[in-house]
């Protein structure tokens, strides 16, 4: 039965998508995020739907859409450069069978962040492309929050919909793309329009918010906590009530600690310490190990050539027994661990070139976002004044804390290619050439209305 409504639902809207080209974009948000061919138990699991899905927009776009507002900018052809060089490293990598299996998913999320801003030429488009992702993700985030009021989950327990703990199903995944989620959602409670922002949209909005701060309780992941807290940091920054909202949130802090789980409070007091805790110390190993490769493999090794590497390290915890407590060290040997860094990742995989060419796209897009916050902040201040614009500077805002708390949470998991981000970039990229067109077609009509102003005075 599940499999049947999975094929009626993505048939539906497959159908719908040959009359308004964009729901095919829609459709293809639904399944790199959501992934039902993961919760398919025969049908849709034997079919690359992924591709085909993908294939689906790029072709409709190609045949129906209209392409007159189309702009292509530098970060889409900084994709262009990165996704070529990944495919270089792919073919000399050190691990090719491996390297070959995540590149036939890792070209298509970056060839879809440089497709999806062409298709984002209106305001609705943008927004929509916002609230799919955010719908998309929230069958997962809701359904991982009721499970967490309810039994508190558990690092490793908190079960959300699959078995297989990868993509937006891993824990620390899913609880950094929530918290960055926050800002948007909230956005969305008070300038959307596809929804328009009345009680029952706010209500939603927020019991959202609260789901997406319940997922680093569930699955126990200090990369939740630490973007939620700066995420936090961010929008007390920003507000103009930060000495009453301040002291507020640290007032909640310190009252919710009694009703949670005594295993998070344990798992976060490892953040301080690395060392008393083997998975966190194993990370530094790894990133140490990284360090060494690419001094000796500048070009990087290719896709998954974390496979080869081998460390021993010293580990101490904390024993109590009858003799008090004391420091116990001991030496750990491990091999084949992964980056759990998208930075390190990105480095190791696509050295010092590939790593230039992913950081370069992702300053740019922060530095982009910012200037338009800034550009627009103004007429947000007076809505009444500029009613279609009041809504850019708080979007722009939206999207660049969203791409941080997303930045920070990938120096603790490797998500560097995550379809997810390049969906955030393709939004940012969208709305800074929409604005830009904009801004060109309004000088345009200025100049031509002060000519015809000179030629009536002439005349």
């Amino acid at each position: 039965m599940r499999d049947l409504f999975f094929i009626a639902f993505l048939g539906i809207f497959g159908l719908m998508g040959l009359r308004r080209p964009f729901l095919l974009v829609a459709v293809y948000a639904y399944i790199d995020i959501v992934s039902p061919q993961r919760l398919s138990y025969f049908l849709l699991n034997t079919i690359p739907i992924s591709a085909m899905a993908f294939a689906a927009m790029v072709g409709a776009w190609l045949v129906m859409d209209d392409k007159k507002d189309c702009r292509f900018s530098v970060r889409q052809g900084l994709m262009l450069v990165l996704v070529a060089y990944c495919g270089y490293t792919t073919m000399t990598a050190d691990f090719p069978v491996e390297a070959l299996t995540k590149w036939n998913w890792v070209w298509k999320a970056i060839i879809a962040g440089i497709f999806l801003p062409l298709v984002l030429r209106t305001r609705l488009r943008i927004e929509a492309l916002t609230l799919f992702m955010i719908l998309c993700a929230s069958t997962i985030i809701i359904n991982g929050g009721m499970k967490t009021a309810l039994s508190g989950g558990g690092y490793g327990v908190l079960n959300l919909m699959v078995e297989n703990n990868s993509g937006l199903y891993e824990g620390s995944i899913i609880s950094c793309v929530a918290i960055s989620l926050m800002p948007l959602i909230l956005w969305l409670s008070n300038h959307g329009t596809i929804f328009p922002p009345d009680w029952r949209v706010k209500t939603f909005c927020y019991a959202l918010c609260l789901a997406c701060m319940l997922m680093p309780i569930g699955t126990e992941a200090r990369t939740g906590l630490v973007c939620l807290v700066i995420l936090f940091g961010m929008m007390l920054v920003r507000s103009k009530k930060k000495f009453v909202y301040g002291p507020l949130l640290a007032v909640a802090a310190l009252a919710s600690i009694p009703f949670l789980p005594a295993s998070f409070t344990q798992r976060m007091e490892t953040i301080e310490n690395h060392q008393g805790d083997e998975s966190a110390a194993t990370r530094v190993a790894v990133w140490m190990w990284t360090l060494d490769y690419v001094k000796t493999h500048p070009g990087g090794g290719g896709f998954d050539n974390y496979l080869q590497n081998s460390f021993t390290y010293f580990a101490q915890s904390t024993v109590v027994d009858s003799g008090g407590a004391r420091i116990e060290r001991r030496i750990v040997t491990d091999k084949g661990r992964a980056y759990h860094s998208a930075y390190f990742e990105m480095l190791g995989e696509q050295g010092y070139f590939g790593f230039f060419i992913w950081a370069l796209i992702h300053g740019i897009c922060f530095i982009r976002t910012e200037s338009i916050r800034r550009l627009y902040r103004k007429r947000a201040n007076e809505p009444d004044k500029y009613p279609d614009e009041a809504w850019i500077s708080p979007f722009a805002s939206a999207l660049q804390q969203g791409h941080v708390v997303y930045m920070i949470g990938s120096l603790f998991v490797g998500i560097a290619y995550q379809p997810f981000i390049f969906m955030m970039l393709a939004l940012q990229i969208g709305l800074d050439t929409y604005l830009r067109r904009l801004r060109k077609d309004a000088a345009k009509q200025a100049l031509a209305a002060t000519l015809n102003a000179r030629r009536a005075v002439t005349a």
